[in-house]
């Protein structure tokens, strides 16, 4: 989920993290357009794409109400450690 820019409160799966440079690309979100010049595979013309988004302006959606919550690790009786959302405590599954 978007917290923050023109795209805020949207909602998409992260296609892309670059953890080197703090951001990632969000699916259908921060849409911009490239002039591309045509090459022997694809035709030229202007493309959509996602542009990366700052990490700190993104979010996980809590699985129990669908609002932005920070996470959190536990590690379970079985001895695998998850994620947890910090506002409701439900574990987050892949």
């Amino acid at each position: 989920m978007v917290l923050a820019g023109k795209d805020k409160g949207k909602k998409g799966e992260v296609i892309a993290a670059m953890p080197s440079e703090q951001r990632v690309i969000v699916q259908g979100v921060n849409m911009v357009k490239r002039h591309t010049r045509p090459s022997q595979t694809q035709q030229g013309g202007i493309v959509e794409k996602e542009a990366s988004l700052h990490v700190s302006n993104v979010a996980h959606e809590d699985p129990k109400d669908g609002k932005p919550t920070r996470i959190g690790h536990k590690i379970l009786e079985d001895g695998r450690k998850v994620r947890v959302a910090r506002r409701s405590g439900e574990v987050i599954d892949r």
